[in-house]
């Protein structure tokens, strides 16, 4: 295996949603996944002061907060916001759903719109947002969001969030951070963000070889592999009071892998008993349980969605490549045979797919695959090496860190490889982004 992949918060938030009324009795989800899908044509109008003689402070929010909201929705790669200057009618946010000129909409190409009404005050902000159907002529939701002081961005994220959810049934990953390794020659550290790209913090002060950060699936727990002491050593980080413990710290390699879907178990690579070997840690008790006997190199283990598969990187077919089996170490069978390097795979929380990294004309790119070793499908196409893909909660997003001799980058992409934006970039080393679970 290559030596790179061998050495190399908590969240408050200050806006509740209250629901006022609903006219989505009977939801029907549109399809995003589908090959055919189109982005949603969007219609998002400045939101209105909630009474006559508001100051000029609420007529700009009422604009900031629309583009706001909008900035969200397009990081998700499902809508196509229509341009302000297309719009046939007054934007009057405070107006009826009765009054609504639907076919003045339809005719611009919306098939959604977003109108709604805002009011500050020296403690908070309210807004008031309502989503209409306009093929159906329908409300689809009228809702009330409230945030501590001028925070628009907390409304907007909630307000996105709440328009994805009633067309697709999913809330999408704007309550979510992305965690890095950042770092300069030898010496690195973890570092999280937002998924917006705000809010860069530093999580650890190790100042030394890091790798492998891994989030539990509950949100508590943070591991990783360290170089701190000299060894390579698994820790452990309490992410609410940011306490550290050593977990995995025997002679040899010691290598983080993935968290059991009910974050009980962590999957290690260790050579204590002489090469590397997948074994599973129990987080509590601390005992390990060996999960196979081979003279392979077997690293990068990740668990299946529903905890009954483990996927892999082994060298025993001659080369590094991706392999699955069940989680007790039985079965196990070869999935990828294109390339004479694949690595790093991340299962899907969705189940079905596997995203790794593979060597393709002197570069590394990433691709998915099914468990099945079927369908196989590279995403990214440029010069630069593309490494350690991680899924988003929603499984529709991949991020992943991209390199080139000048700069390294973070970042995120649709699951079928379009939509790609630049979470963080600098000249120093980012590397292994892996996805928080989402945060309430």
């Amino acid at each position: 295996m290559r030596t790179k992949c061998l050495l190399t918060a908590i969240f408050i938030s200050l806006c509740a949603s209250l629901s006022l009324s609903t006219n989505a009795a009977a939801k029907i989800y549109i399809d995003v996944d589908s090959p055919n899908f189109q982005l949603f044509p969007i219609a998002i109008c400045d939101f209105d002061p909630a009474a006559a003689g508001v100051a000029v402070k609420t007529l700009n929010a009422g604009f900031a907060l629309a583009e706001e909201t909008k900035r969200y929705l397009t990081m998700t790669g499902f809508f196509n916001p229509l341009n302000k200057k297309s719009f046939l009618e007054e934007t009057n946010g405070n107006s009826p759903a009765a009054q609504i000129n639907y076919s003045n909409w339809a005719m611009i190409g919306a098939d959604y719109l977003v109108k709604g009404n805002i009011q500050q005050s020296e403690k908070e902000t309210t807004a008031e947002c309502r989503l209409f159907d306009v093929i159906k002529g329908e409300l689809l939701f009228n809702k009330k969001y409230i945030a501590a002081g001028n925070d628009l961005k907390i409304l907007a994220r909630n307000i996105a969030s709440d328009i994805l959810f009633a067309l697709t049934g999913d809330e999408g990953e704007f309550n979510t951070r992305i965690a890095f390794v950042s770092k300069k020659g030898q010496k690195g550290d973890i570092y999280t963000i937002n998924y917006d790209g705000s809010d860069l913090k530093s999580m650890t002060n190790h100042r030394s070889i890091i790798i492998a950060p891994r989030w539990s699936p509950d949100g508590r727990f943070m591991a990783f592999t360290s170089f701190k002491d000299g060894n390579p050593e698994v820790y452990i980080r309490n992410l609410k009071n940011g306490s550290e413990k050593k977990v995995a710290s025997f002679e040899g390699l010691n290598l983080c892998g993935y968290w059991s879907p009910d974050s009980k178990n962590l999957l290690l690579t260790l050579s204590k008993d002489g090469n590397e070997e997948l074994y599973v840690l129990e987080v509590d008790t601390l005992n390990l349980h060996r999960l196979m006997h081979s003279y392979s190199i077997d690293v990068s283990p990740t668990w299946s969605p529903n905890g009954k598969k483990i996927a892999f990187v082994s060298n025993r077919g001659g080369s590094p490549q991706i392999y699955v089996m069940d989680a007790d170490g039985n079965n196990i069978k070869r999935i990828t045979f294109e390339g004479n390097y694949n690595t790093s795979p991340s299962w899907s929380p969705r189940g079905g797919r596997i995203a790794f990294e593979g060597l393709i004309n002197g570069k590394y790119q990433i691709f998915t695959i099914d468990e099945e070793g079927n369908n196989l499908l590279q995403l990214t196409f440029d010069s630069a090496n593309n490494e350690t893909p991680s899924w988003s909660p929603s499984g529709r997003q991949i991020v992943y860190s991209s390199k080139t001799n000048l700069k390294s980058k973070i970042c995120i992409m649709n699951a079928n490889g379009l939509n790609v934006r630049i979470l963080n970039e600098n000249a120093d080393s980012l590397a292994m982004p892996t996805w928080s679970p989402r945060f309430k």
